[in-house]
């Protein structure tokens, strides 16, 4: 179920909160994880029992671990758990991307295509899950808590199927004892309203025009049409994630809690080390704190420091998608990265005009790499952007004319909206009268434009 769909706005959302803010306190948790389980079952319900499962088998290797003292049986158990979540995700997400690379490397069908239904949201509860264990295992999580503030935690509906991947100790006093007071549940619906239009009336309109460069074919564009196709995709992933995110925080702020931001004006960054300070920041603390600093971090040299944000970079494109263009955007990352750490990156810094230049034309060239999954439509994409034509161009200058007249202004709010003034007008304005107007303004709008039947998937489900 879509947070922004009419099902979830009128049916699911008003009878959750009803039946959570008549429970009495200590119940709470009890509506929650039932709640989530009937949001998660209304889209795939076989594998909750998948879910159910890893919870389980987490839950019990961190009491487990709470209560051993002996280091080595305490590792075997970490691994084991670490292994039976990597192990389902591996099944699920990769095993078909692995076999199809095996066969064709060794040129027989060895290994059989499962072709199984990517679970949703496995990527991110699984991530939870983990972080869960090892901050047992380190001791950061001093108390395990019962099977059930482990299992609403996991499984909280905001957050289970599109992040942001949130660590126990973030919320474990609040599973535990929270407060739901009315400014709360007013910024939480505001900050609900203000995602939803985000997702609906920026991200969806905006796709529109990306889907018809698609349509097109990639050989036949013009590089204005390329760039302005480039531009439309990162603004439709931006609002989408942002969108997604802000609602998430809304509905958390409606039910007592203070989920973590996962975004910060990323489009605003003067370099992609800054930028991926700013973008999905939880799945990057998930990196830093569970594979990098593990794996040494930057304390063993030059040479392992570069090893290890290798290995860091090609995971994260890995957890995006089984597939090389996943793999290729990770590792771009990581190139931009060694390479403003060592060469130009203090330029970056003093020159800020240099800077967003810089990211001003990355930053769309990134995302091609990370959407356009056939690498060799991605390499007729990216010559088409550089004026590099092998085929007709059929858009002439009068479509290209057709096209700014149509999207211009769309295109023009959406640069506006990546910008540090959306945030800053609400943080100004926030206790205004007329906030609530705009809310409720942008909030029916959202309602009218699903209404409409538009497309409305959101790109992070995927993975």
């Amino acid at each position: 179920m879509l947070f922004s769909s009419l099902e979830f706005i009128f049916r699911f959302l008003p009878l959750f909160l009803i039946c959570y803010y008549v429970m009495p306190a200590g119940g709470r948790n009890a509506v929650l994880f039932l709640g989530s389980l009937i949001f998660y079952a209304m889209g795939e319900p076989f594998y909750i029992f998948l879910m159910l499962s890893e919870l389980f088998i987490n839950y019990g290797a961190a009491r487990v671990l709470h209560r051993l003292q002996t280091n080595g049986w305490r590792r075997f158990w970490l691994i084991m758990a670490v292994v039976c979540d990597l192990g389902l995700l591996f099944v699920f997400k990769y095993f078909d991307f692995f076999a199809e690379n095996l066969n064709f490397v060794l040129h027989r069908d060895l290994l059989p295509m499962l072709e199984l239904t990517l679970p949703l949201g496995i990527s991110f509860y699984t991530f939870q899950m983990i972080s869960y264990v090892a901050d047992v295992y380190n001791g950061t999580v001093k108390e395990t808590g019962t099977f059930l503030e482990f299992a609403t935690y996991v499984c909280m509906f905001p957050q289970l199927i599109a992040g942001p991947i949130v660590q126990y100790k973030e919320v474990a006093a609040q599973l535990r004892k929270r407060t739901l007071r009315l400014p709360a549940f007013e910024h939480g619906l505001e900050l609900f309203c203000l995602g939803l239009g985000a997702k609906v009336l920026l991200a969806n309109r905006i796709s529109i025009f990306w889907n018809q460069v698609r349509g097109i074919g990639f050989a036949s564009i013009s590089t204005p049409v390329a760039w302005m196709g480039a531009a439309a995709f990162s603004f439709q992933i931006y609002f989408d994630f942002w969108g997604y995110s802000l609602m998430a925080m809304g509905l958390g702020y409606m039910m007592g809690f203070q989920i973590p931001r996962n975004f910060q004006v990323p489009y605003m960054a003067k370099s992609m080390t800054e930028f991926w300070r700013r973008w999905h920041m939880t799945l990057g603390r998930f990196f830093r704190e569970y594979v990098y600093i593990p794996l040494g971090g930057n304390r063993k040299g030059r040479v392992r420091t570069m090893c290890n944000l290798f290995a860091v970079w090609a995971l994260t494109g890995l957890w995006h998608g089984a597939s090389w263009n996943f793999v290729c955007w990770g590792l771009l990352f990581f190139v931009l990265l060694v390479l403003e750490k060592n060469v130009y990156g203090q330029w970056l810094e003093r020159l800020p005009f240099l800077g967003h230049l810089y990211m001003f034309l990355l930053i769309p060239v990134s995302w091609m790499v990370f959407e356009i999954s056939d690498l060799s439509q991605l390499w007729i994409y990216l010559k088409q952007m550089v004026g590099i034509h092998e085929a007709e161009v059929l858009v002439s200058q009068a479509q290209l004319l057709r096209y700014l007249k149509e999207y211009g202004a769309l295109f023009f709010t959406c640069l506006l909206c990546v910008t540090w003034l959306p945030v800053r007008l609400y943080r100004k304005f926030r206790e205004s009268r007329w906030t609530v107007l705009a809310c409720l303004a942008i909030f029916w709008m959202s309602v009218y434009e699903i209404q409409r039947g538009a497309a409305n998937p959101f790109l992070y489900f995927r993975f």
